[in-house]
């Protein structure tokens, strides 16, 4: 339970830094969908990995490995159960 309270309070700093760090540029060469990261999105893509839980243990433990951080640790993970 405290794990799970913990993941959701950094998905809500990351969301929080994100909707700032994005009203503040108008243009970026990102992709789309890595252009704005929001509580929905982030929820969404929590919900979609759960269903998977055996390779977002995997994604998890090579984000470790590399030491991804705040925002590139999402878009890693993303990435990473996107694959087959």
């Amino acid at each position: 339970m405290l794990r799970k309270s913990v993941c959701l309070a950094a998905m809500l700093v990351v969301a929080g830094a994100l909707h700032t760090a994005s009203a503040q540029t108008t243009t970026t060469d990102a992709k789309p969908s890595k252009m704005k990261l929001t509580v929905e999105k982030l929820k969404e893509m929590k919900a979609k990995w759960s269903a998977n839980k055996p390779k977002l243990k995997v994604c998890r433990k090579e984000v470790k490995a590399k030491g991804l951080a705040g925002d590139e640790r999402w878009f890693y993970i993303e990435d990473c159960m996107g694959k087959t």
